[in-house]
């Protein structure tokens, strides 16, 4: 077996990448992101038992979630890149060492004699390394430890991948909380040792609560920075002019382009979980942030050799890019595939001149908008008129689809529920699902959209703000509202958001297409049995036994 991989809904057979990634990654990067993972656990050994003792370092609490950024599906799949995060691991690894041991001689105190993990040493090149991630990937845990314990886990896992991406972003806004990266050193140091199926359920409910604070944190972080989202129409269609496409999830470096390019007479357009974008008052006040292009991230090879400008990745979501564009796509943070070229420090001046150079659009396509903007704020600042319709049953129900979009068959389920769905109910969404019906025509109820774009997969915050607030309103809990959730998953981020869910006590949660490959019957059945979680069914089976 080259390689195993099983962190995203889209893995062959439903079991597992036993050749190739799904998602593009050769096994040489699968095995050295197996390999980041484990010596990020090495790196937390030193780390959480400084902190005990009072001492963290910033350097080192920052590198713990660039590197298990870096191993999200979609990120990086460039291994000279890995291989260079590792080297930099290794010196990382020392310096939490010496952090450790100093703080023990202060507080008089002889240091653990740590093993495993924390004694790792990079191997000399690639293929070396390679093997050192052989010899700790999952499929090697599996045979150890058993399916059951490692299902759970690596759930723990990819919920702190997830958790990661939040925490990178949020702290590049400036948003930080030294308890969350005690939460990270501690539950990676957890998973250094042998613990029972509770144990690993508990922290990973105890990773849902801390999931919940760092969006709070990525949402405070946006609003501080560019205000609440309101309610704005997104031109669809294409202006006539230069163009520049930006995808994944940075708002800060959409902010440096719209910076670098205002007056240039190039349009910056947004794709994929760039589109609320648009809802921002910092950023929709640049006049050349002209629209949105193109759908959700696995559309982008189709997509993106039609666009007739430069195209820039963010964050993660990139595929493997198609000859006829890779000239003109380039990639930023932690975001890297080999052959493209990467942006150091937002100096975008590459991507200007690649604008420049291609042909742009030529004429102006229809006019035709989508609405963007409906976060916590804007709801809530409407709020006595939605409680209004409840009370009177102009609006019965409410369904939250969305979340992480692919392109493995069955999604098509979310397109049809939310066509089905009654017209006295709403529908709230957010992340790039909500691509499967976002542009069909959903009507109001009483002046409310009954579509509200809540925004990014992070803004499951916002979501979770509006029906604690709906449930405070009510007198009631959020599980005794009329509000179902029905969501999909694709990858690590969407893992985390479920934790926090779970954390809440969110019950009867729909979710597919399909389930985890990591969570095994028996993990399934405690998570049935303590939460109610659904694997969807059809369409208008699930609408049916909701509605009653």
């Amino acid at each position: 077996m080259s390689m195993f991989c099983y962190q995203c809904e889209q893995t062959a057979k439903g079991t597992g990448c036993t050749v190739k990634g799904v998602c593009g990654k050769d096994a040489d990067t699968a095995r050295l992101q197996d390999l980041m993972v484990d010596a990020t656990k090495g790196l937390a050994m030193y780390a959480h038992r400084a902190r005990k003792l009072g001492v963290s370092d910033p350097e080192i609490n920052v590198f713990t979630l660039e590197a298990l950024f870096t191993t999200v599906t979609n990120v990086n799949f460039d291994p000279e890149k890995i291989s260079k995060l590792l080297d930099k691991m290794n010196s990382m690894i020392e310096k939490a060492k010496k952090l450790y041991e100093s703080a023990c001689q202060k507080a008089g105190k002889a240091p653990e004699k740590l093993t495993g993990s924390a004694l790792w040493k990079p191997a000399k090149g690639i293929s070396e390394l390679v093997k050192q991630g052989e010899a700790i990937g999952v499929d090697a845990r599996r045979k150890q430890k058993g399916d059951d314990v490692v299902g759970l886990e690596e759930l723990l896992t990819y919920g702190l991948k997830g958790m990661a991406a939040y925490a990178d972003h949020a702290q590049i806004l400036g948003e930080q909380d030294e308890s969350v990266y005690a939460f990270m050193h501690e539950a990676l140091d957890f998973l250094t040792q042998d613990n029972s199926v509770g144990d690993l359920l508990a922290m990973n409910l105890k990773a849902g609560g801390v999931n919940l604070r760092i969006m709070e944190l990525l949402d405070s972080g946006h609003t501080k920075r560019f205000g609440h989202p309101v309610p704005t129409p997104v031109r669809i269609h294409p202006s006539k002019g230069k163009a520049i496409l930006i995808s994944g999830h940075d708002m800060v470096d959409l902010e440096a382009l719209l910076k670098q390019t205002e007056g240039k007479g190039i349009g910056i357009y947004t794709h994929g979980e760039m589109l609320p974008a648009h809802g921002y008052p910092g950023l929709k006040k640049y006049k050349h942030l002209v629209g949105n292009y193109g759908g959700a991230w696995q559309d982008q090879q189709k997509e993106f050799d039609k666009f007739p400008g430069a195209i820039l990745m963010t964050t993660n979501c990139i595929q493997m890019p198609k000859d006829t564009y890779k000239g003109r796509i380039f990639t930023s943070g932690l975001v890297a595939y080999p052959g493209v070229r990467y942006i150091e420090e937002q100096n975008f001046s590459p991507v200007v001149e690649a604008a420049l150079a291609a042909p742009g659009f030529t004429e102006d396509g229809p006019e035709q908008t989508i609405l963007v903007g409906f976060g916590h704020n804007a709801v809530m600042s409407v709020a006595g008129t939605v409680i209004e319709a409840v009370k009177s049953g102009a609006i019965k129900h409410f369904f939250l689809v969305g979340g992480c979009d692919g392109a493995k068959s069955g999604r098509n389920y979310y397109t049809e529920f939310v066509e089905s769905t009654p017209k006295d109910t709403v529908v709230l969404t957010l992340a790039c699902g909500k691509y499967r019906f976002n542009k069909l025509e959903h009507g109001t109820i009483g002046g409310i959209p009954r579509l509200l774009d809540i925004g990014q997969c992070n803004d499951a915050y916002s979501a979770i703000q509006i029906a604690v607030a709906l449930a405070k309103a009510f007198n009631t809990d959020v599980n005794s509202l009329p509000l179902s959730f029905i969501l999909s998953w694709y990858e690590q981020k969407a893992v985390c958001i479920l934790l926090t869910l779970l954390h809440l006590g969110v019950k009867n949660i729909r979710l597919g297409p399909s389930l985890p490959a990591f969570v095994t019957p028996a993990a399934l059945d405690i998570l049935v049995k303590e939460f109610g979680i659904k694997p969807i069914t059809t369409a208008k089976e699930d609408l049916k036994a909701i509605l009653g």
